[in-house]
């Protein structure tokens, strides 16, 4: 079985969200979804939210837990399976988005789980829950298994397709927690950024739904590099997305947005909401470790001057036109070293505005080297008297 999820890593996403400094953005932006959270992945911050602990259902980005739940359990994603009927069962009915896998066809794992993320087939999505564990119903149990052990109080699953039911919902704080959970996961992460696949047999090409909606209503999103949608008519359009502008990394999830023909109003959010930002905010490295803060006076050395430096770098995410003058260095500690110096010099601790970045113990990274000529310099009165004291000594030893 592979087994992509460290269960220490879980512990750490999970603090890393919950326990984080919020950030968000007090902004109105005229999006048509009802819920939405955006994060940036580098600095761990919420940067803006829109009714995000609503429970809400969320269509197929139900499927985002049910690729989780398949890659923890495929040991071999090559292996090959064979589509058969009860997979289609309920889907013509129901009236839902397929794959276009066919009965009789062999399959591999992998054709299954592009079918299931790119263009959301319901067929893929049955064909992979009856190959995993038997039955639609023992895996949904492994979805909400997952959805407890993540410690998502306002999640349930029903369905592993999405389908609109009182008992399958979520919350775009959750839904950021499950997509962060699966993108730790590099098979996950290849095939959503796919843009379009050709299964093993070349029969069918599968084709991202995000890419062919932006396409088609001419919507530039070049910085959205992959992601998952999700359509029904109780929740609405839902659109899960990872993008990257320069130096910032970002997460986004949309639910609800406003479901007719006329536009793919989830995408046209996920537009406005990365323009907002990328075009007013980036990851800036206000603190770099290789630019001196302070010099120290040296003593009984050669050298005169010391540079201290700042521990690691410190990037924030931060106005483009930020000031820097609301950087502050605070350092307490000696204002003077010696060869004899010991390496802790004190600490620093650093602020934007009054909120304090980081607190970082400074230590003397540099040997001094000894000058018997300047320590005598330095000490000349003291240095004379000695010396006038052992002359005197040696001129009574003489007379004696």
């Amino acid at each position: 079985m592979i087994n992509f999820i460290n269960q220490k890593k879980i512990k750490i996403l999970l603090l890393l969200i919950i326990l984080i400094p919020i950030k968000v953005q007090a902004i109105n932006l005229n999006i048509s979804s009802k819920n939405a959270i955006l994060y940036n992945l580098d600095s761990k911050e919420i940067l803006y939210e829109k009714n995000a602990k609503d429970k809400v259902q969320i269509a197929s980005l139900t499927k985002i837990m049910t690729a989780i739940i398949a890659l923890e359990n495929i040991d071999d994603i090559n292996r090959q399976t064979v589509i058969i009927k009860d997979d289609f069962k309920g889907i013509a009915e129901a009236n839902l988005v397929t794959a276009g896998f066919k009965i009789g066809e062999i399959v591999t794992y992998k054709d299954l789980l592009y079918g299931l993320l790119l263009p959301s087939g319901a067929d893929a999505a049955k064909a992979i829950a009856r190959n995993v564990a038997g039955s639609e119903e023992e895996f949904v149990k492994l979805m909400n298994q997952k959805a407890k052990k993540l410690n998502l109080k306002n999640t349930n699953f029903s369905n592993v397709i999405g389908l609109d039911d009182e008992n399958n919902y979520s919350t775009a704080e959750d839904l950021l927690i499950i997509f962060s959970k699966a993108l730790e996961i590099e098979e996950f992460k290849n095939i959503i950024k796919t843009k379009e696949y050709k299964t093993t047999t070349g029969k069918l090409t599968l084709k991202s739904t995000i890419q062919k909606n932006a396409k088609a209503f001419n919507i530039d999103v070049p910085y959205i590099i992959g992601g998952k949608t999700g359509t029904t008519t109780g929740a609405g359009l839902c659109l899960a997305t990872i993008a990257k502008d320069k130096n910032t990394n970002y997460i986004l999830i949309t639910l609800g947005a406003t479901y007719d023909k006329k536009a793919p109003h989830h995408i046209e959010d996920a537009e406005t909401i990365y323009d907002y930002f990328i075009q007013n905010y980036s990851n800036q490295k206000i603190v770099d470790k290789n630019k001196p803060f302070k010099k120290l006076n040296v003593k009984y050395s050669k050298k005169t001057k010391i540079e201290l430096y700042p521990e690691k770098d410190i990037i924030k995410y931060l106005p483009n036109d930020y000031d820097k003058n609301n950087i502050r260095y605070i350092y307490d500690g000696v204002e003077e070293v010696t060869p004899f110096t010991k390496e802790k010099l004190g600490t620093l601790k650093i602020y934007y505005k009054e909120d304090l970045l980081d607190n970082q113990t400074i230590y003397l990274k540099e040997k001094i080297p000894f000058s018997i000529i300047n320590f005598i310099k330095e000490h000349i009165i003291i240095a004379s008297l000695v010396t006038i004291s052992i002359i005197i000594l040696i001129i009574k030893r003489a007379r004696k």
